[in-house]
């Protein structure tokens, strides 16, 4: 699928990964719906960014967490644009935690943003989609889905189920609708870290470096544009999974 004329949906998409996501689909023509949760302020700059490059951009509000919210969202953005071609589940919880002090409040947030509201999110989508019998759909994941993380139990969990989530509805919403998924390693380090935290974190890579959004947006413009792919996962790592 060409993104020129195209409509895409990126979760997330008022900061960081997700914005960069965004902002590769409106350079390569597609009109951007910017969903935020609660970040209002960057989402407004970020539909401006996008507006600036020619395309059409609006900005909405939604607690993915919500399938009222999720289906009301839909609803919304198919009443401002009258149609949808690509959805990127991009939004996304990463909470750091020791296995036995995890609560069930603490695995809810997580399960429920990073694959409960993927799923529901791709069933409204679907719906759209099928109006003109075409559509792509691109889930974010994490090299996590594929390494036990001891520390982040729930979040390594919540994104190994969205890889097989890729696939079953991959299956179930064939020959119409693709979906894929991007497994990003470290592309976008927490602020915190400090450059010997960083330098530490290339070197665990193969390629000895770190990526960047740039490189996860490439990606996923590939996935969208490449029309005999379905039901599959690129990592994005510069080789960390090789080396464990």
């Amino acid at each position: 699928m060409e993104p020129t004329g195209k409509i895409a949906l990126v979760t997330g998409a008022a900061r960081r990964l997700g914005r960069a996501i965004a902002r590769g689909l409106a350079e390569a023509g597609a009109s951007i719906a910017v969903h935020h949760h609660d970040s209002a302020e960057a989402a407004e700059q970020a539909v401006h960014e996008f507006s600036r490059l020619g395309v059409r951009a609006e900005a909405f509000q939604a607690d993915l967490t919500d399938t009222h919210q999720i289906s009301s969202l839909f609803a919304r953005i198919d009443e401002a644009f009258g149609r949808l071609d690509i959805l990127v589940n991009n939004a996304a919880r990463f909470e750091k935690k020791p296995v036995h002090e995890i609560t069930p409040e603490d695995w809810d947030k997580t399960l429920d943003l990073n694959l409960r509201a993927p799923f529901f999110c791709s069933q409204c989508a679907a719906h759209l989609m099928q109006r003109t019998e075409r559509g792509v759909i691109i889930n974010i994941a994490d090299v996590g889905s594929f390494q036990p993380w001891s520390g982040y139990a729930h979040h390594s969990i919540s994104k190994a189920g969205l890889v097989m989530m890729t696939r079953v509805l991959a299956r179930a919403l064939a020959p119409d609708i693709r979906v894929n998924g991007v497994a990003p390693g470290p592309v976008l380090p927490p602020d915190d870290l400090t450059a010997e935290d960083l330098k530490e974190l290339a070197g665990l890579t193969a390629l000895k470096r770190l990526g960047a959004p740039d490189d996860v947006s490439r990606t996923v413009l590939f996935l969208v544009t490449s029309d005999y792919i379905t039901g599959e996962t690129i990592v994005v790592d510069g080789g960390k999974l090789l080396k464990g």
